[in-house]
């Protein structure tokens, strides 16, 4: 049995690389779920979202001579949440310091600890210049 891009297939995880998950689909045949395609959340170590054993349902996204490309993700039935995303298929997590900061005012308060560190290290700096001795008369 050969898959075409597009099967969706069931198999069971044979092997885990930090890269991503080796899975069985039958037939002699066995495709890589890569990190990526794992979860819509970001997933930061493999081994907190699957184990060799596991079973897993994933489609079949690419298959470039017997090397098969599959995806749990895509496999997954979409929520809700997932519909208002943009197309964009690499989401990397955004830090925020409170849900409702916006990317300008993230920066804002960026400028501004910035701003600060640079005038305290000039403050720390500015007595210490002229090498040694002090003041001449």
């Amino acid at each position: 049995m050969t898959v075409s891009v597009g099967t969706k297939v069931t198999g069971k995880v044979t092997g885990i690389k930090d890269f991503g998950a080796f899975v069985d689909i039958g037939n002699g045949q066995s495709g890589l779920v890569h990190i990526s395609q794992i979860s819509n959340d970001y997933v930061k170590d493999i081994h907190d979202k699957l184990s060799v054993g596991d079973i897993v349902t994933a489609v079949v996204v690419g298959d470039n001579h017997g090397k098969i490309a599959l995806s749990i993700k895509q496999a997954q039935e979409p929520s809700a949440s997932h519909h208002n995303k943009s197309q964009n298929h690499y989401h990397k997590p955004v830090p925020k310091k409170a849900p409702s900061e916006g990317f300008d005012d993230l920066l804002a308060d960026f400028m501004k600890e910035s701003q600060d560190r640079l005038s305290s290290l000039k403050k720390n700096t500015e007595g210490k210049r002229g090498g040694r001795g002090g003041r001449r008369g």
